[in-house]
């Protein structure tokens, strides 16, 4: 019972947003501005809303596996975090604002944080780089509390632990950095456990928050060639990099199949 109520929330939740199908998955047409202006409806009215910040490589991961499909399915909401993603959506006739990356949700939540007096809690990557990140957060934002600082390094049998500290917390928001196979997934699971407005996989976002990594410089951006920049400082993600070319000339391929629902 506790199942279809929630996906019947999920159903009617997503029917607000303008959406475009990406074989099946319902990614947001909104900009970044109605986006956090969505955000923080939820975060005002206390409404668990799971955010996927998408991009084609999470895209393929669904089509090869159905369970990962179905879970990114029941998010509340799925932002075009990948300039592969914008582009698809536009190539089909149905484009997307803009990109809507997720490192930029965060910082714009964290600073629009400071004024509402939000609460935000940490979770992921290494502790020495979480911690890293936390401070330097404190550091910009100041008045958005930190409440809950913990790394991403726990297995299942931890997960009652980790759940149980963060509704302790109670954060406005939550954001989790964790493996790809995991992070969204470990989410979806305890989303409604964790009671927390606003959750969003955050990927890489610690390590440049915390200066082990760069961002890609504004020309970089500008061009759409972020994932390049992240390349050149992280070699050992070429294989991954590989499923970009694939995702293209998927949807070339399948134009008239790409905004069809998928099972």
């Amino acid at each position: 019972m506790t199942t279809m109520t929630n996906n019947r929330a999920t159903t009617n939740a997503l029917k607000q947003i303008p959406t475009v199908s990406i074989y099946g998955l319902p990614f947001s047409k909104m900009g970044m501005d109605e986006t956090i202006a969505k955000l923080t409806e939820a975060i005002e009215n206390r409404e668990v809303t799971h955010v996927i910040t998408a991009n084609p490589i999470m895209v393929m991961s669904a089509l090869e596996d159905p369970a990962y499909h179905s879970m990114m399915r029941t998010a509340e909401l799925i932002v075009p975090d990948g300039t592969g993603v914008v582009w698809a959506a536009g190539y089909v006739g149905e484009p997307v604002t803009e990109r809507v990356p997720g490192f930029d949700i965060l910082h714009r939540l964290m600073a629009l944080g400071e004024s509402k007096g939000w609460s935000v809690y940490l979770l992921g990557t290494d502790q020495q780089t979480i911690d890293q990140a936390a401070a330097n957060l404190k550091q910009k934002y100041p008045l958005t509390r930190i409440v809950g600082v913990r790394n991403g390094y726990f297995g299942p049998e931890q997960d009652a632990e980790v759940v149980a500290a963060i509704r302790e917390a109670r954060p406005d928001i939550l954001f989790v950095a964790r493996s790809a196979s995991t992070q969204e997934p470990w989410i979806s699971r305890y989303k409604n456990e964790l009671n927390v407005p606003v959750i969003m996989g955050v990927g890489g976002s610690f390590d440049i928050i915390a200066g082990k990594l760069k961002r890609a410089p504004k020309v970089f951006q500008k061009l759409r060639i972020e994932w390049l920049y992240r390349l050149l400082q992280e070699p050992y993600r070429y294989k991954r990099m590989l499923v970009l070319p694939k995702f293209v000339i998927k949807v070339v391929r399948e134009k008239e199949k790409v905004t069809k629902a998928r099972p």
